[in-house]
């Protein structure tokens, strides 16, 4: 688990899951969790959907974005995000 980005409005954590002795070692499994701090809101994102928000975020790290840029990014996500978040 590692932290990828923090703003006053989300939370960006990418999971990676080794492949076992057994599983072929290419075989990476994992995804990012999205949080939405405002609403209070997160979803969990894998394969094509976590592929596709990589790929954007990388597109967007190339042109030298704002928080603001980055936020506005993964705000495009929110409307997907149903999963309250609750504290323990």
């Amino acid at each position: 688990m590692e932290m990828l980005y923090n703003s006053d409005n989300y939370a960006v954590v990418e999971f990676r899951v080794p492949a076992s002795e057994d599983e072929n070692p290419a075989l990476v499994r994992g995804g990012y969790e999205i949080v939405d701090k405002f609403n209070r809101k997160e979803i969990y994102l894998e394969g094509a959907l976590a592929e596709s928000f990589k790929q954007g975020v990388e597109a967007l790290i190339e042109q030298s974005p704002t928080v603001e840029d980055i936020d506005e990014y993964i705000e495009r996500f929110s409307s997907l995000m149903q999963q309250p978040v609750v504290l323990h």
